[in-house]
Order: structure tokens, then sequence, then C-alpha cells
């Protein structure tokens, strides 16, 4: 019981604060836009039509009655404030994934009320007190209650990994807070790879899903297997990593809160870049001129960067400050202070190129375009994603400075691309091989694209090396109608003695394009 957490999910938050920020009904169809795409929508909105996804105009031609309120962070965690409240005054210790979205120990509360059936109807209760409407799950881990409170089930103990097998696999990146932003592309391979449930992605090896999908597949297939996301950290806090600041005078706008907590959080990053450390769990503690003392843990899937604390921090002074059903303070802010509550090696937050993330980059690009004024506009080139087949077309160069424009564009189609991951280096000078089938007899791209012989080993040089896997090939026909510049080539992956290798096939032999570390 110990090891329990129970996830209280709002359904479509954006859709019902954007309701609330416009005085509507709850009933009234919503549809919540960024970039002129709808990213959230209300039941009633959905019942006629409306999806995510859908442009505006889409939209409004399947609901006309449909109100359409722009994407803004701040209204959805100003209005979710009194909702975390309610819940906190009824089980302490809430933790906010985003707006909309809260968890919180399981074993404190079901001890209280005696069952988890009647924790949950009595935070249920709580929450339908403060206007809104909630659906709970509870299992042994973070993402798996997630994901059961979407379904509104409570998993048993040990059983996650049955709860979440017969699962769509999409449901591991339906959560934005639980997983990396490029979630969805991964999710996307695994499909076209015949994987279509969470079971089936759980059945692979992690030590084959390690080497071929990367660190955020790592993530997502502990998650299928309903094992802890991050394991527990024997490792202390370093000392003395907490900030805070006295306001004087009190601070009771929500302007001038912003400003303080973006200054606070510059202080807390440049302690943590100093303890090469990064923060996962942020707990945001005021106490206002008359003694009241505020406080609310923020939990992230990514470290925080200053930027993603600044946010947290904005969103709930400003929650505090504009607060609705009794939740306001009675006085202004006199001191605010920011503390890490759980914190990983700073490896795991993608710093700058030259370890930061403010200044120094700005003075990493001042000495670059100093760089330019002596060498030349071309003598400093910025690597841009490009559209392409291969792994050296998808990176095009533009010089500092320039506008950034791809040669081409990356969201194309480009039938017989090589499916992600890319190999991490690419070689200029690409080494022939020759890869032989069982019998030693060469392997060859037919005409319709397919091998000639199941590949068994790779001749490099002198060496033979019995190939552990293989896949492939992708053919491609590029610029046919160009006698000069036509392509036909074929690509295959081969994994020899624990390295992965990419193999280009053109003019009848095989060579080395690129290296999968």
């Amino acid at each position: 019981m110990s090891s329990r957490v129970l996830a209280i999910w709002c359904p479509d938050w954006p859709a019902v604060a954007a309701a609330a920020a416009a005085t509507l009904p709850q009933t009234h169809p919503v549809a919540v836009v960024h970039a002129n795409r709808v990213i959230a929508c209300s039941a009633t909105a959905r019942a006629d039509g409306v999806r995510r996804g859908l442009r505006r105009r889409e939209a409004q031609s399947r609901c006309p009655s449909v109100h359409i309120a722009q994407s803004d962070p701040d209204r959805d965690a100003r209005l979710f404030e009194p909702v975390v409240s309610a819940v906190d005054a009824v089980a302490p210790g809430v933790e906010v994934l985003r707006p909309g979205l809260m968890l919180l120990p399981a074993r404190g509360v079901v001890r209280y009320f005696g069952s988890e059936e009647r924790a949950a109807e009595q935070l249920v209760d709580a929450v339908g007190a403060a206007g809104a409407e909630c659906q709970i799950g509870i299992a042994d881990e973070l993402s798996t209650a997630v994901i059961a409170a979407r379904h509104a089930t409570f998993v048993p103990v040990g059983k996650g990994a049955d709860f979440l097998a017969p699962l769509a696999i999409a449901e591991i990146s339906a959560e934005p807070s639980l997983s990396a932003p490029d979630r969805g592309e991964l999710i996307d391979l695994l499909t076209r790879l015949g994987l279509r449930t969470i079971g089936a992605f759980a059945a692979l090896s992690p030590r084959d899903v390690a080497s071929r999908f990367g660190n955020d597949a790592v993530l997502a297939h502990r998650s299928a297997r309903g094992e802890p996301e991050r394991p527990p950290s024997a490792r202390a806090l370093p000392p003395d990593l907490d900030v805070e600041q006295y306001c004087d005078p009190p601070i009771d706008r929500v302007d001038a809160a912003a400003f303080a907590g973006r200054a606070l959080a510059e202080q807390l990053h440049a302690k943590l870049t100093a303890a090469a450390v990064a923060c996962t769990r942020l707990l945001v503690q005021a106490t206002t001129g008359n003694g009241e003392g505020l406080s609310r843990t923020w939990r992230c899937a990514q470290p925080l960067t200053p930027e993603g604390t600044a946010d947290r921090v904005r969103w709930q002074l400003d929650g505090w400050l504009t607060g609705r059903n009794g939740t306001r303070p009675t006085a202004g802010i006199t001191m605010l202070r920011l503390e890490p509550v759980e914190v990983i090696s700073a490896g795991a937050l993608q710093l700058g190129l030259w370890g930061g993330v403010g200044e120094e980059e700005e003075r990493a690009r001042r000495a670059l375009i100093r760089v330019q004024g002596l060498l030349g506009g071309e003598a400093v080139q910025m690597p841009v994603l490009s559209g392409g087949r291969g792994p050296a077309e998808r990176i095009s160069t533009v010089p500092l400075g320039d506008e950034v424009l791809a040669a081409a564009d990356p969201d194309a189609p480009w039938p017989g691309r090589l499916p992600a991951p890319a190999p991490a280096v690419v070689l200029d000078a690409r080494t022939q091989v020759v890869l032989e089938g069982p019998g030693g007899v060469p392997v060859r791209v037919g005409a319709r694209g397919t091998f000639t012989d199941a590949p068994a080993q790779l001749r490099w040089g002198t060496k033979v090396w019995p190939l552990r896997g293989w896949s492939g090939p992708w053919s491609a026909d590029e610029r046919w109608w160009d006698p000069v510049a036509a392509q036909c080539a074929s690509r295959a992956q081969v994994m020899i003695d624990g390295k992965a290798l990419l193999l280009i096939y053109c003019n009848d032999r095989w060579s080395v394009e690129g290296v999968y570390e």
C-alpha cells in the first residue's frame, strides 16, 4: 500500500477553464485552439463532431454554436487552483502535474477513509464542490495511475502490467506531462511496426528497446511494463538548494509576482547548475503579511528549465492572488520560497552547447559572430533539420545569422525514407562491404525491392561477422527525371557484434553509410 498512487484527472480542463472564464454553462460547446487548430474541446462539442487537430473553421462548421477560446496556460492554472485547494483540504500532500491533473500518495487518504472506494468518493465530492468534474485512478505506479484515471479504474496491487496490456499503444502518449514532446513519433513508429497494444510493446526486451529506439522509448517501455518511471535515488539532496525572497512592499499584483518569480527561478537554477543537478519536483511556498502560508508541489516528467520553473511559479501565484472560492489570501505576499523536492543528475537536462541555458548562450553567440567577422560569413554554419530519405540529406547548414530555412521540407512525404532513429555517426567516405547469405552467396536487392537471399553475414575487408539481426531494405528511386543526378538506392540495418550499422546498396554494391551508437 505504501507505494500506491492516486491520480485525479479533470477531463478537458482547458475547455472547462475557458468556459468558466467566459461565464458559460458547462454544457455549452467549447473548443480551445492553438496555432488555429483545436487542442481541447468539451464533451458537448465532441458530440457535434469537434475533434482535436481540426482547424478552427472546420470545428465551427461542424458545430456553429461552439465557443472558440485561445490556449492560455495562465488561465488554466489560475482556475485550477481552487480545485487543488479543495482536494488539499481533504487529503494534504497534493502534487500538480499540470492544470487538470494532480496526484497524491494513496496510503494516507485510504487509511483515513477506510478504503480506496470511500476515499475516491470523498475526493470526487470535494472536486464537485469546487465546480469541476473528475475521474480517479489508483495503481502502483504514477503513469499507470494516470492512465487508470482516464478509465476511472482502480488497478489491483501488482496488476499494473495486466491492466495496461490490452490498451491501445497510444495510451502511453495520451498524457503530455508524463512523456517527451516527440513521444507521438515513437507511437507512430511502433504502430507501423505492428505493435498496436501496450502489452505487445511491453513484451519486447528492454535491451532491444534501448538499443533501437532511444531514451524516451526506454521510459515508455518501463511504463508499459508497470515498472517505476524513475527508480528511487539513494543520494541525498545537496544542501542549500532552496532560494527565497522577501518582498517589500508586499506583492498583491500578478505582474509583480511574475517578475519576482522569474528572478527567483534564475537564482534557483544557478544553484542547481553549480550542484550539477536538475529539479523534477518543485515546492512553491509563499507567506502573506497576515501570516498565511501557501504551498504547492509541482511534479514534472522532464527536468525543469529556468523558463519552466518561472512558468509554474507564475501560474501558482496567479492562482493564489486571483483565487476564487475563498482561496485568495487576505494580504499581500511578503516572502517567496522555491525548494527542489526531488533532483536528478544534470545530465538528464538538455543544456546548451556551452553548458548553460541563459547568458552563456548569448556570449557564445557573440563569440561566433566575431569569428564570422574575422573569417567571413560562411565560416560559421548552423545545422537545420531538412527533408530527405537518407541521414546525410536530412541535415542542411545555413550561415549563422541567416534565415533558418531547410533545403527541403522535412514534413513532406518522403517514400523510402529511413525510419527513426537516425544513426549517430554518418560517414563521409563510405566503406565498401559485402552482405552474404547463409551459403556465402552475395545478397543483393532485386527489382521488387527485396533481398535476393536472407542476410547471414557481413564481410568487411578481411573480417567476417555473423549477423545478429537485420531489417529492411528500404528502397528509394530518386531524381529519376535527371539522368545526371538520378540514384536508385536501398538501405538496410544490420547488427554485428553488439553494434548496428546502416548499409546502402547502390550500383550493385553495399557500403557502410552510418553507425548507430
